[in-house]
């Protein structure tokens, strides 16, 4: 079993290095609604509770495992003939009082005691992951509470824009210098936006809903939020190695299958010690009323005749499990690497792409849907070129949402050290779904931004295409 002792060294070791690297911390960004939100839910989840009082009754089982077996008291008479009781007269007639000691094997209590141990440390990491699945639940349903209000807030700004774009077409109509078409399209997207903002508000109640659950409020209580998807800061990701260090010491799925493996080994040291047969010590005291008492002690053995087909075979059968033990902790070792390539290359993308929206490209096309507009009034560019513009813009808006949002997303998940595949854990249908509306100038959809959130690992270009695809129509 050298490799599970092996297997076992790394936990400490990885844990040593990555508390002495201080950029192995990830810090999330936060505000005060949602510190209060994890603290509430971290109080009232019952799935929190349930892994906790799980852990407690392990605990329990600890002492159990090491206590010897209950004594056996046995009381008796014998006595010569059924015609009287012939205690006193009868040399061979005696009341009996006897107790029994059962003694495990030497070395057997304290590998149960192990055993037991070893459960209830696998039972805490069960606990530690359902920490960190509770507080990365509340951070993803408060980030999609935050991005489903921007997106109304942004169909708010696309209205206005539309009333603005749908009086100048009515005025160059009125005058003779337009077309009934154009009206007809300004007021046909209005309709559309209205028929967005209901499944937008659908989708706030729907991830409102959610949170209240984490919480344990009722679902419809109301939550107030003050922070915006555009003002949150982009997490920095600790370096590689660091990184990996940090999720080989923190993760509880690695920390379960290596005590697993721990286990399996304690446990076939105990089923080797199970060959030597147990002991039982009895002693006991026969009065015999006016005759001299009698007494007795003795020791009894089992004999472990039948050891070929039930202790050879459970040697057998936990040498199996250790072995198992063994694999699934590297198996486990192995996805978390991978996991945690992933997320860097993902949120490299993703956070290159929310910079170059940040960085000049939203300006340049907030001017360019104005200076399109501008054009439109006095005659210059037609209603379709409009049309055009203002998809790009709000196409641009909500790229630059839902990229902040994606590394937002990647980010709680290196925090959590989830095994999912990145982009599983929810971000590509939040994007889909909330998408904004298009107005069909352009075609495209919804379909682009649901394949750029469902692999967030695209080139930055190819996300920021990818989103304006799904609002082009606007």
């Amino acid at each position: 079993m050298r490799s599970i002792a092996a297997l076992l060294l790394l936990a400490p070791q990885a844990r040593a290095n990555a508390q002495a690297d201080a950029s192995a911390g990830l810090a999330l960004p936060s505000d005060p609604v949602l510190a209060a939100l994890i603290e509430q839910s971290l109080a009232a989840r019952p799935e929190l509770r349930q892994a906790n009082a799980a852990v407690r009754a392990e605990r329990e089982r600890i002492p159990q495992a090491g206590a010897l077996p209950d004594p056996v008291l046995t009381l008796g008479i014998q006595n010569d003939g059924f015609k009287e009781i012939m205690v006193g007269k009868m040399e061979t007639s005696f009341y009996q009082v006897m107790v029994s000691q059962g003694l495990p094997w030497p070395g057997k209590r304290g590998l149960r005691t192990d055993v037991a141990r070893l459960a209830a440390d696998e039972a805490g990491a069960s606990l530690n992951r359902a920490r960190l699945t509770t507080e990365a639940d509340v951070r993803r349903a408060y980030l999609d509470l935050l991005l489903t209000r921007d997106r109304l807030d942004l169909l708010a700004r696309l209205e206005r824009i539309w009333i603005t774009s749908a009086g100048f077409a009515r005025s160059r109509y009125e005058s003779g210098d337009g077309v009934q078409s154009d009206v007809l399209r300004a007021q046909l997207e209005q309709n559309r936006l209205r028929q967005r903002r209901w499944g937008l508000e659908a989708q706030e109640r729907t991830t409102l809903q959610t949170l209240n659950r984490l919480r344990g409020k009722p679902v419809d209580e109301p939550i107030s939020t003050s922070t915006s998807v555009r003002d949150l800061t982009l997490p920095e990701l600790p370096a590689a190695d660091a990184a990996l260090a940090d999720a080989l010491a923190r993760s509880p799925e690695l920390a379960q299958a290596r005590l697993g493996a721990a286990r399996a080994e304690k446990s076939v040291a105990l089923a080797r010690r199970e060959r030597f047969p147990d002991l039982s010590v009895n002693a006991g005291v026969m009065p015999r009323g006016q005759l001299e008492p009698m007494w007795q002690a003795g020791i009894s053995v089992g004999l472990p005749v039948w050891s070929y087909r039930k202790q050879n075979r459970a040697v057998a059968e936990s040498e199996a499990r250790a072995e198992a033990g063994v694999s699934a902790a590297q198996a486990i070792e192995q996805v978390l690497r991978l996991r945690v390539a992933e997320r860097r290359a993902a949120y490299t993308a993703v956070a290159d792409t929310a910079r170059l929206f940040r960085e000049g490209l939203l300006v340049q096309s907030q001017a360019t849907a104005d200076s399109t507009l501008a054009q439109y009034r006095v005659g210059k560019v037609t209603f379709a070129s409009v049309l055009e513009a203002n998809a790009g813009y709000i196409a641009d808006e909500d790229g630059f949402l839902a990229a902040v949002a994606d590394a937002q997303r990647i980010a709680i998940s290196e925090a959590e050290l989830s095994l999912d595949p990145v982009g599983v854990a929810g971000a590509g249908g939040a994007i889909a779904a909330g998408g904004m509306p298009g107005a069909g100038a352009a075609g495209g959809g919804g379909a682009g931004m649901a394949s750029a959130a469902a692999a967030p690992a695209a080139a930055p270009a190819a996300a920021a295409t990818a989103s304006a695809s799904m609002t082009s129509g606007m």
